[in-house]
């Protein structure tokens, strides 16, 4: 793992990572929010009548890849996904996922968050 920080725009583009693409705009999204750090948009694949990612700008392969440096970087997130939900209108509450690798059901190598929402989660969900 390198400390180097990778952002998807520019030269630091990992050209093989959907996410990066997205964010560089080389492919279409339906973005729902956006600032200097991080990129909400609508899935493609829904799994709720809500299923938005919330992924960062700067490329973190998965959870697992975090270290400390990123703790401001995951406190935003975290807070960016409350803000979306509110705006949302998911009142009634909501559900937000962080796959980690293949066994973890980790499809894309670009750390993100599942907002979940618009209906009752059960529990366990796996």
């Amino acid at each position: 793992m390198t400390n180097q920080k990778v952002l998807c725009e520019g030269w630091g583009m990992s050209a093989d990572c959907l996410f990066c693409r997205i964010v560089a705009g080389t492919i279409p999204a339906k973005k729902m929010y956006e600032d200097e750090l991080s990129l909400a948009f609508a899935d493609i694949n829904p799994q709720a009548p809500t299923h938005l990612l919330i992924i960062p700008k700067e490329h973190v392969a998965s959870q697992a890849h975090a270290q400390e440096e990123h703790a401001a970087l995951l406190g935003h997130l975290m807070a960016k996904a409350a803000e979306v939900a509110r705006d949302a209108g998911l009142d009634g509450g909501y559900r937000v996922v962080v796959n980690t690798g293949a066994d973890g059901g980790q499809t894309v190598d670009h750390l993100h968050l599942h907002l979940l929402g618009g209906r009752h989660m059960r529990w366990p969900p796996g």
